[in-house]
């Protein structure tokens, strides 16, 4: 038997009246996930637990079957594990975007969704002149780096820029002890970037510019107990993002580096399908996620929206459907959290979430895959950390 998880980030949303009451899910065309819905179990799976902030982050590990409310330290350690950096116990992690501000607004927090060897220039050239042997600047993939500072202080209390969009960043820069570093960076990037020869580069093409670099997330190394040793299987997880990378590698996983892979809508789908059916031929479980809904619904884009989750339904459920035809499966399909467009954040209602067994049908009166089909068709809300032990050993639900 195999195991497939298919994350749709953020594909969750609210009724929209420019869709007639209808939410993205609900607008968009999704046979596979409707197929999914109509024979296989459904429900709600709370991902974000009660009092804690609706991140990626949070609601990943959850998927993973950890619970975040005890084992979750920080993205940016998470995101450092990705690229195999040995961390010591005392090294705080951050993560760093690249964005801008305008009039002291979060005009965008990706700058344009910069691209990664353009992106990396600035961040060398921010390590260059502002980083040192207790502060060091690594670079990532498009906006997103991260900075490690030695024996740094965690109390700091930061906002993620896709939280602002739109509004002053005055009252989210870092607070509390601890915050004067993070502040000084922050607030010397944007002297240093205003006259760099990239920016200038950008603004003559029309790009956005790169006006600040913005540190968030922060958390030292966490200790999480590999899937490989709770269930007996190995697996392997695809990603465009860092933070599912780290995670992976804590997590026992391989982490399968696929060519063109972006987190928006550009990315290497065919590749994220072929890479994936490649690693099940000899491994029990795979993990696939998609960025690109979460992105679209940050930056407020219905049309956008829709389109990633068509593309979510089709280039990848139903190409994992069809690439497993004849085999006997298990399939898990859930976004990690709700990005509504009104707020263009992340929320923390349920999502919907369905399991599929390709050797039986299991219960559902789902007529499609929607956050509403869902709550009629089960009211009941599950915690989602407890659905991966269903998955694979059917020891609840």
């Amino acid at each position: 038997m195999k195991y497939v998880i298919l994350i749709g980030d953020g594909m969750a949303d609210e009724p929209l009246k420019e869709l007639g009451g209808k939410t993205p899910l609900e607008a968009a065309k999704t046979p596979n996930l409707d197929f999914l819905a109509q024979n296989g179990y459904c429900a709600q799976a709370r991902n974000v637990p009660p009092g804690v902030p609706p991140g990626s982050d949070v609601a990943i590990m959850s998927i993973f079957g950890y619970d975040p409310a005890t084992e979750y330290t920080g993205r940016g350690p998470l995101e450092a594990i990705a690229k195999d950096m040995r961390l010591l116990p005392t090294d705080l992690v951050y993560r760093c975007n690249l964005v801008t501000v305008e009039d002291g607004v979060m005009a965008d927090f990706t700058a344009g969704h910069i691209k990664t060897e353009e992106a990396q220039q600035f961040i060398k050239y921010i390590d260059k002149k502002l980083g040192s042997d207790r502060k060091r600047f690594v670079p990532g993939v498009s906006y997103r780096h991260l900075l490690i500072i030695k024996d740094g202080n965690d109390a700091v209390k930061t906002t993620p820029p896709h939280d602002i969009t739109g509004q002053q960043i005055e009252k989210y820069l870092p607070q509390g002890r601890g915050a004067k570093i993070p502040n000084d960076l922050m607030k010397e990037s944007a002297k240093l970037l205003i006259f760099y020869e990239l920016n200038s580069k950008r603004r003559e093409k029309g790009e956005k510019p790169v006006t600040h670099i913005w540190l968030w997330g922060q958390g030292r190394k966490p200790n999480l107990k590999k899937l490989s040793d709770r269930f007996e299987l190995e697996g392997a997880v695809i990603t465009a993002v860092d933070l599912l990378k780290g995670l992976g590698r804590a997590a026992g996983l391989e982490v399968l580096e696929v060519p063109g892979v972006t987190g928006f809508l550009d990315t290497n789908y065919a590749g994220k399908v072929s890479y994936g059916l490649e690693a099940l031929e000899d491994k029990e479980l795979l993990i696939v996620h998609v960025e690109a809904p979460d992105e679209c619904g940050h930056m407020g884009d219905i049309e956008k929206k829709i389109k990633a989750i068509e593309d979510f339904d089709e280039k990848i459920v139903g190409a994992y459907l069809k690439g497993l035809a004849g085999q006997e499966f298990r399939m898990m399909v859930l976004p990690d959290h709700p990005t509504p467009i009104r707020l263009k954040t992340h929320s923390a209602e349920p999502v919907p979430f369905v399991l599929y067994d390709s050797t039986k049908k299991l219960a559902s009166n789902a007529a499609s895959y929607s956050e509403e089909n869902m709550k009629k068709a089960n009211p009941k809300i599950f915690i989602v950390k407890n659905l991966i032990p269903y998955l694979v050993k059917e020891e609840i639900l």
